[in-house]
């Protein structure tokens, strides 16, 4: 039976942010309970010590279910996890009147109902630890960008939800921690589906700036690695941190724009640099 402190960790595909932030909680002497959707986007972790890699597909409530039943029974069966982190995610770039609404809605059943649906199951496990969850939110949910409505949408739902769940969960002693995250090497560029603009897009004229984007072109060359931003998402959890964080390159700034900059500056910024404003008559 495991004795460590424990953690379970969604979207640990090899590369990826979860991949960095399992490795940095069994670096701290904690026992990772790595998922993904199939075992071998998790080859990177495989054979670590006290890293036990588990299939998880968030969007099935049946898979969270047996996720759930293999914690219980590595924990002396009365089932114990010290930290939850949701970090699963999928992302959109693309124009939101010319994005099918089936993708938006599979993108929000990932991005908040996944995590709804995880953070229900794995509560009576941390109860009994005061645990803590760790929901990966993104600096996208304090600001509006063009092409990334609805990733954005539902990086913003995430924050309400994890932020008013905090409070509902204090006086059950779990502590919860939204973490704003920038720009970081992950692979959520990789795993997105790339869209073409209809030839008669009304966003032609901004087709390269899209495109760009989509291919993460633009924001990795700015991007903090994985394992320093995991470190320091580490750091605040078993330092007993709860409430919002921002952590990645220029989240900082994010911050700075959501709450202190004028809208139209911020509108300035974001015309420049999406493309729109080869549109503006």
């Amino acid at each position: 039976m495991i004795n460590l402190p424990t953690a379970l960790i969604t979207g640990c595909s090899d590369g990826g942010i979860g991949s960095s932030l399992a490795k940095a909680f069994q670096a701290r002497g904690v026992h990772v309970f790595a998922t993904a959707r199939k075992l071998s986007k998790m080859t990177g972790l495989e054979g670590l010590p006290n890293v036990t890699r588990l299939e998880l597909d968030v969007e099935s409530p049946s898979s969270v279910a047996a996720a759930k039943e293999t914690v219980i029974a590595a924990t002396s069966g009365d089932g114990r996890l010290n930290y939850l982190v949701n970090n699963s995610g999928v992302s959109i770039n693309f124009p939101a009147v010319e994005t099918d609404i089936n993708d938006a809605r599979k993108l929000f059943d990932v991005n908040f109902w996944g995590v709804v649906s995880v953070t229900n199951a794995f509560l009576p496990l941390l109860i009994p630890c005061n645990g803590t969850i760790i929901n990966n939110a993104s600096i996208g949910g304090a600001m509006y960008l063009p092409w990334g409505s609805f990733y954005s949408a539902s990086k913003a739902a995430m924050r309400t939800y994890s932020e008013t769940l905090r409070l509902e969960l204090a006086p059950l002693g779990v502590k919860v921690t939204t973490v704003m995250t920038g720009l970081v090497t992950s692979q959520i560029f990789e795993n997105t589906q790339q869209r073409h603009l209809a030839e008669t897009s009304y966003y032609t004229p901004a087709a390269a700036e899209i495109a760009s984007l989509a291919s993460g072109h633009t924001v990795m060359p700015h991007a903090m690695s994985t394992a320093v931003y995991a470190q320091r998402v580490v750091d605040d959890a078993i330092g007993g941190r709860s409430g919002v964080r921002w952590r990645g390159n220029m989240a900082s700034v994010a911050w700075l724009f959501s709450w202190l900059s004028p809208t139209w500056l911020m509108d300035l910024a974001l015309l420049s640099t999406s493309g729109l404003k080869h549109m503006m008559k």
